[in-house]
């Protein structure tokens, strides 16, 4: 599968935007899916996923409460809403996709998208 993400971007502090990931060459249904994030100087930190159904999210504590993962599997599409932007949110968000097959984890990743919050 490749995922490709969109909608990053310049956005003042208390603004929003939502991040897509697309998947091709692939079912998304397959892939338990998930959002990261690289600040610069820093190490990629995990900050949400999703199950293969929907039936599960999970979010790291600094954004709870103000993003949203969702996922639309008819259109091989992950969603992240990002509202209340703080600029400690300005970073490159990827999207990874997991999924088992024949007893291997298969990871993969997205390129990444800039989203930039100024105060």
């Amino acid at each position: 599968v490749q995922l490709v993400e969109s909608g990053g971007g310049l956005v003042q502090a208390g603004g929003s935007l939502r991040l897509s990931c697309a998947a091709s060459q692939g079912d998304m249904r397959s892939y338990g899916m998930g959002w990261f994030r690289q600040a610069p100087g820093k190490e990629r930190e995990f900050v949400a996923q999703i199950s293969r159904t929907s039936s599960t999210t999970s979010y790291t504590d600094s954004v709870k409460g103000r993003f949203s993962i969702s996922r639309d599997n008819a259109k091989n599409t992950m969603y992240l809403q990002m509202n209340s932007l703080k600029p400690e949110d300005t970073a490159v968000y990827y999207c990874k996709g997991t999924r088992r097959r024949l007893g291997s984890l298969l990871t993969y990743w997205g390129q990444g998208t800039l989203v930039t919050v100024s105060s």
